[in-house]
Order: structure tokens, then sequence, then C-alpha cells
């Protein structure tokens, strides 16, 4: 079984702190959820780490590509959404990492708008030659 790589968490990282255009944290997670490696930049919000981990968390351990599209699928049925773990996020920055067909990790970017939150953690992952959907 084979899930991303500590050096594949970290380049994600760099991608991310290097080309993001304001403070942020970002949180990189194996199929599970559970930390390979993460960053929060020196004046983020004190919430972002919490943010961008339960993003991962949510990408990772949900049948969605990513938080906007569990979010888009649940936006109308607060009782299906009310059934979820606890601990998932519907907000937009948490991304699914594949490698081929299979799952092999998430990243979690909070701190930005949404929007950005969601394409800095995608450019993160193709940075480094994965895939998000």
């Amino acid at each position: 079984m084979r899930l991303v790589r500590l050096e594949q968490a970290r380049a994600i990282v760099d991608h991310a702190v290097s080309h993001s255009p304001g403070p942020m944290a970002v949180y990189v997670t194996d199929d599970h959820g559970e930390l390979v490696a993460a960053a929060t930049m020196d004046s983020a919000a004190h919430d972002t780490r919490l943010n961008a981990e339960r993003k991962a968390y949510t990408a990772a351990r949900s049948d969605a590509p990513s938080t906007a599209a569990l979010a888009d699928r649940v936006r109308d049925d607060p009782v299906e959404r009310a059934s979820f773990d606890s601990f998932f996020s519907f907000f937009r920055g948490g991304v699914a990492v594949f490698e081929g067909e299979r799952k092999v990790g998430a990243v979690g970017v909070s701190g930005l708008p949404g929007v950005e939150d969601d394409a800095l953690a995608r450019a993160a992952i193709e940075a480094v030659g994965l895939i998000c959907r």
C-alpha cells in the first residue's frame, strides 16, 4: 500500500508556503487523515492550522475529491450534513491527493479566501507530480 511519502508531503508544504499570497497554514495527510507534514506561516490567524487540518482530514476520509465537492453534494440536505464525522469541514481548501486512481492522501490549506485555499492546494499537489480531481 503506497501513501503520500514524507518527501512529497514536504514538497507540497514548501510549494504552498512559497507560492502563497498571504499567511496561511497547510496540512498534508495520508489517506486516513493522519499528519505527514504541515506548516503555519508567520502572521497566520490562530485558527488556520486547525482549519487546514480539518480540511485535509475531510478530503482524506470522505468519498469526495475535495471539501468543495462534498459541500456541494450535501448543501441542500442538513440531515445528511449533520450525519458526517464532527471533525469534517465543508469549507473550500481540502483536496484529496491521488496517484493514478488510488487516493494516497490529502492537502488542507486555510487562511486565504476559500477559492484561493483550494487553488493553492491543487497547485501544490500538481507541482509534485500527483493528481487532484
